[in-house]
């Protein structure tokens, strides 16, 4: 089986790219942050795959992590962006090269203190669903 890690990370990079009100809360959203780019931003985490094959069907189970990253004092800008997130991509279609049935769902988030007092960081992940073609 051939896997989705980078048609699946292309899928999801463009959508959230592509979603004006989530670009219109954050600098960008990245898979390699480039320097000096400020805060709030998305960041592309780990791809987890998993063989999730029916009768005659070659399918996946993959998890997509994101990071949600700001310098606001307190959780509001970064919640504000989750929901964003969300609205992108929870059960919202994802078109995977090479893939049909693909269905993508929030799974779990996580707030966290980064060591610099001064950011912010929300993990989640979403959980896709894929069929190869």
């Amino acid at each position: 089986m051939t896997a989705a890690l980078w048609p699946l990370q292309q899928a999801v990079v463009q959508t959230l790219r592509a979603h004006a009100p989530l670009m219109a809360l954050v600098s960008g959203v990245f898979d390699e942050v480039p320097e000096n780019t400020p805060h709030p931003y998305v960041t592309l985490g780990s791809i987890t795959e998993t063989v999730d094959d029916a009768h005659n069907q070659r399918g996946l189970e993959a998890s997509v992590v994101l990071h949600v990253w700001s310098k606001y004092r307190g959780y509001k800008e970064a919640s504000t962006i989750l929901a964003a997130l969300d609205a992108a991509l929870d059960r919202q279609p994802l078109a995977v090269a090479g893939f049909t049935d693909v269905s993508i769902a929030h799974e779990q988030h996580t707030q966290l203190r980064d060591p610099d007092p001064d950011i912010r960081h929300i993990n989640v992940s979403y959980r896709v669903w894929l069929t190869r073609e």
